[in-house]
C-alpha cells in the first residue's frame, strides 16, 4: 500500500505472485476511484510480465495523481463518506461454520446459521437466546412474523425445517429439492421458495398446509433471492451470470437478465421504491438492474469475494459484504451512476444482514489459523484456513455520531 496526498494505492497480486490489479482509493472518503486489472499474463516469462505491469501501474498511478491522465477521476468531487464504522463486536462462539444470517425486526434478534444448528442471539448484546438443533448443512432462515413461523433451508437433509418464532420449537419438516441454499418468504402469496443448488430449481411451499405446490426449473445454480412484494421474485443464477425473474403466483419465469461483465452473482438486494436490484458479482463488480424493465443499468466496482447484499431505504445505500475483509457501499450519485465507498471489516466476513431502521449492518466472521505454505492443493485451490475454535463473532457497523 502506498499513500500520496489524498489517495491510497493498493496493489494486489495473484496467488502465483504476479501483479493482478491496482486499486486507487481516496484516503479521506474511502471512495474507490479507479481499478486496473491485469487479467491476461502475456509474454515469455512471468518476471517480464511482472516488470512490465509494474511499470504500467507506476505510470498510471502517477498520471492519476497528477491529474494529467484520467482527469474525470480526480476532477469529479466524490460524495461525502457515509460515516459507517465498527461500533460493536459480540463474541458468540459455538461450533460450526456459517452462512446466511437474518435480522428479526419484531424480536430484535439475529438468526445465525451454523451448519448443524441455528443460533438465535440478541441484536443488541449478542447474548444467546436459543438454539435450533438437529440440522444438517443449513444455509438460510426466512421469517414470516404475521404467521409466527420461521423456515430453515436444511441443505444436507434436502428439506425445509418449520419452527415457531416465539418458542423456537420445530413444528415440521418439508421435503424439497436437492441441497436447498437460499430461502425466501414471499408475502403476497404466503409461499416459501427454496433455491436448490443441487437440482438447480426452486421448490414452492404453501405455508398454510406446509405442502409443496410446485417446482420451477431454473436452468442453473441459484444463489440469493429477493421479492418486491408486488408479484415478482428475483434470483441470481451463479453459473449463468444472470438474474431470473419469477411470477410467484403462476410459478413461471418471466425474464432473464444477463449481468455481464459482472460474473457469478451471489448476494442480492432490492430497493423497493425504485425496483433497483443490486447483484454481487464474484469478479469485483456489482450489477445494478432495473426490476421493472429487466435492463442492466450499471456495473460499479466492489470488493473481492462478496456473498451477501442489503439495501437501506432510509440512507439510499446498498451494502455488499466481501470475504476479503471489506464492506462495499454503493450510492447512486446521478441517474444510472454509482460511487463505491470501501469500509474495512474483517477477513472472512462475507455474509451480512441489516437493521434498516437503526441503519446497522451485522456481519459474521471468526479467527482463522494460517494455512501452511506447503499445504496440498484441494481441487486446484489452496485449502481454506481452519477456524479457531469458539472464535465466531458478530461484528456490528453503524453511523458515526
Amino acid at each position: 500500500m502506498q499513500r500520496r496526498n489524498d489517495f491510497v494505492i493498493l496493489s494486489m497480486t495473484s496467488r502465483f505472485g504476479r501483479p493482478r490489479s491496482i486499486a486507487i482509493h481516496s484516503f479521506s472518503s474511502g471512495i474507490l476511484e479507479a481499478t486496473f486489472l491485469n487479467r491476461h499474463h502475456v509474454g515469455p516469462h512471468p518476471h517480464q510480465v511482472r516488470a512490465a505491469f509494474a511499470g504500467a501501474v507506476a505510470l498510471t498511478a502517477a498520471a492519476v495523481l497528477s491529474c494529467s491522465v484520467f482527469p474525470q477521476v480526480v476532477q469529479a468531487a466524490p460524495p461525502a463518506a457515509s460515516g459507517y464504522h465498527e461500533i460493536d463486536r459480540f463474541p458468540v462462539g459455538g461450533e460450526g461454520g456459517w452462512d446466511y444470517l437474518t435480522f428479526d425486526a419484531p424480536g430484535n434478534r439475529l438468526f445465525l446459521t451454523r451448519g448443524s444448528h441455528v443460533m438465535v442471539v440478541s441484536a443488541t448484546t449478542g447474548k444467546l437466546i436459543g438454539d435450533i438443533t438437529g440440522l444438517n448443512g443449513c444455509h438460510g432462515v426466512a421469517l414470516a412474523p404475521k404467521l409466527k413461523r420461521g423456515y430453515i433451508s436444511d441443505g444436507g437433509n434436502n428439506q425445509v425445517t418449520v419452527f415457531d418464532l416465539e418458542t423456537l420449537k420445530v413444528i415440521t419438516t418439508v421435503p424439497v429439492g436437492q441441497r436447498p441454499d437460499a430461502i425466501l418468504y414471499e408475502p403476497l402469496t404466503r409461499r416459501i421458495f427454496t433455491f436448490n443448488a443441487g437440482s438447480e430449481d426452486t421448490t414452492v411451499v404453501d405455508t398454510a398446509t406446509n405442502k409443496v405446490v410446485g417446482t420451477i426449473k431454473l436452468g442453473g445454480k441459484p444463489e440469493f433471492s429477493v421479492s418486491d412484494g408486488k408479484g415478482k421474485v428475483f434470483v441470481n443464477i451463479e453459473d449463468k451470470s444472470e438474474l431470473v425473474t419469477l411470477d410467484p403466483k403462476t410459478l413461471k419465469i418471466t425474464a432473464h437478465t444477463a449481468l455481464a461483465p459482472a460474473e457469478s452473482p451471489s448476494g442480492l438486494a432490492i430497493d423497493l421504491k425504485t425496483e433497483r436490484l443490486y447483484c454481487a458479482g464474484d469478479n469485483k463488480l456489482a450489477a445494478v438492474v432495473d426490476g421493472n424493465t429487466g435492463k442492466l443499468i450499471a456495473t460499479p466496482p466492489i470488493g473481492d469475494g462478496p456473498d451477501a447484499a442489503a439495501f437501506d431505504p432510509g440512507m439510499n445505500l446498498a451494502f455488499l459484504s466481501n470475504g476479503e475483509g471489506t464492506l462495499s457501499i454503493l450510492r447512486e450519485t446521478a441517474p444510472g451512476k454509482f460511487s463505491t465507498e470501501t469500509v474495512p471489516t474483517q477477513a472472512g466476513a462475507r455474509t451480512m444482514t441489516i437493521d434498516p431502521k437503526a441503519h446497522r449492518i451485522y456481519l459474521v466472521a471468526a479467527k482463522t489459523e494460517p494455512v501452511p505454505a506447503n499445504a496440498p492443493m484441494v481441487n486446484g485451490r489452496r485449502p481454506r484456513p481452519k477456524m479457531v475454535p469458539n472464535s465466531f463473532m458478530v461484528i456490528v457497523y453503524g453511523l458515526r455520531k
